[in-house]
């Protein structure tokens, strides 16, 4: 590997160019699906390749191939120098990447059982008992589940002298029971979202999720909320479950810090974003006890890793502090940029260490690693029983938000009315809506570190060609004062 990585290093410099990097990628994912008692899916795919990026009179070229063969190297790295110069003839400022980053290092996500080591028939046996729980309650008219092993091997290298090589291993899973009345369908999902959650680790995680001991519990929500009744409209207090603040934190915080999005580069596709250089340090994110860090360190998170797809290390990085935004998601060549912009040396700019690509065929873009709200004080039973008038929502079902992660709506499968500091009536098809910094100024209360955990979001779509990177999301649930609910 290291030799065809410096043949594709000294191809691209032999043909003029100043910078150049190589990633070499192999993946192995594996699903098993089942849907309403029978195997709906089972899939298991590799793919394997390797992307060159360069700089060459000053514009970016890439070139990719899924054939590891000299002569193709050599093509390829070639072919990203003639790219890069054709670019160069547009215009536009030279491509700064900031401080060097020549790390050479080996990283391997921890992991007690290897999900590719468990044999297929005991995944389908497990999602089938899964299955049966929920088939067991009436009412139910379609039950899913379903369970990923994911593992990518890559070496990176570059002009630097950074030397990389990493393994990476995924493995998630999940549940949903829809109940059908009429014309009405409800779902209730298990442990997160869309019958899916994800975390960097083995199959430990998916034993300590008990599916089949959930199951039965699930499509009995499903079934109870067709009779429930709907989520009143009105502004009011809203405590948000760890799962639904998860997506919250994706879409309204994690979004609008990207960096390069900031730049316009991202505009076309996923729109831009709200939180302006001019906003760096003095803008007023949240209230005093909202505080946001992008962690690529912390274990379970699928943005965890050791090095990001330009060689920086996996860091952690403020982006709110005591509700004043502080910091952006950033590659070498915007944090390149935002210190000109400040005035500051461009040379010493050091990179976030949030730019990954989704295989060896794409260039890495600003992505999220693990955008996490912090912690707080409080216990959920104490929470609630301090919440005189209010609504409980938990477990994604829609979304919604603008270009710039302002105006935003949320659906959620479930949700409760909270009376005199209790849970009370069950409610169904609940939404809240608001404005990003409004919503987060609103936030009196989060829960303490015993109800903390990293969410997993195996699906967050970006740039043209279309990629889709795994993200995660730490939270614990968190109260909202005056928001809308409801269907104004």
């Amino acid at each position: 590997m290291k030799e065809l990585t410096e043949l594709a290093l000294d191809t691209a410099q032999a043909r003029g160019a100043t910078y150049a990097d190589v990633r070499v990628v192999q993946r192995h994912t594996q699903q098993v699906a089942v849907r309403n008692g029978a195997v709906s899916d089972l899939v298991e795919v590799e793919t394997l390749g390797f992307g060159v990026r360069v700089v060459a009179d000053g514009a970016w070229g890439f070139a990719a191939s899924s054939r590891l063969e000299r002569p193709e190297v050599e093509r390829a790295a070639a072919e990203a120098v003639a790219i890069a110069r054709a670019s160069a003839t547009a215009g536009g400022s030279p491509v700064d990447l900031g401080a060097p980053e020549a790390h050479v290092d080996t990283y391997r996500t921890p992991c007690q059982i290897d999900p590719f080591s468990v044999p297929v028939d005991d995944k389908i046996g497990l999602l089938l008992a899964a299955d049966a729980a929920m088939r067991r309650v009436s009412g139910v008219r379609v039950t899913e589940g379903a369970l990923v092993a994911w593992r990518e091997n890559k070496t990176f290298a570059s002009t630097e002298g950074a030397f990389i090589e990493q393994e990476l291993i995924e493995t998630g899973g999940g549940i949903v029971a829809y109940a059908v009345q009429g014309s009405e369908i409800q779902q209730r999902s298990y442990p997160n979202s869309f019958a899916r959650d994800q975390c960097t680790g083995g199959w430990e995680t998916i034993v300590e999720m008990d599916l089949p001991g959930n199951g039965e519990r699930l499509a009995g929500e499903a079934v109870a909320l067709l009779t429930a009744p709907a989520c009143p409209c009105q502004v009011t207090t809203l405590i948000l479950g760890a799962t639904q603040l998860a997506l919250q934190v994706h879409e309204s915080c994690g979004h609008p810090t990207e960096l390069d999005r900031v730049f316009g580069t991202e505009a076309a596709y996923a729109g831009t974003s709200f939180l302006t250089v001019d906003k760096l340090g003095t803008f007023r994110y949240g209230s005093p006890i909202v505080n946001l860090t992008a962690d690529a360190t912390i274990p379970g998170g699928l943005g965890t890793f050791g090095y990001d797809d330009e060689g920086v290390p996996a860091q952690r990085v403020p982006l709110v502090r005591e509700g004043i935004f502080v910091g952006y998601l950033s590659s070498r060549e915007t944090m390149a940029q935002l210190a000109r912009l400040r005035g500051e040396d461009p040379a010493r700019a050091r990179s976030g260490g949030a730019m990954r690509a989704s295989g060896w065929d794409r260039i890495p873009l600003v992505r999220m690693t693990n955008v996490n709200l912090e912690p707080g004080e409080w216990t959920f039973e104490d929470l609630v029983a301090d919440t005189d008038d209010g609504i409980y929502m938990e477990m994604n079902r829609s979304w919604s938000i603008d270009d710039k992660r302002l105006n935003f709506q949320f659906g959620t499968e479930v949700a409760y009315e909270i009376k005199g500091g209790k849970m009370g009536r069950l409610l169904k098809n609940a939404l809240y809506s608001g404005m990003t910094p409004q919503f987060w100024g609103g936030c009196d209360a989060i829960c303490n570190a015993d109800h903390w955990r990293v969410w997993g979001t195996p699906n967050c779509g970006k740039g043209q060609p279309s990629q889709i990177a795994h993200t995660g999301h730490g939270a614990a649930p968190a109260r909202f004062r005056n928001v809308q609910v409801g269907v104004r």
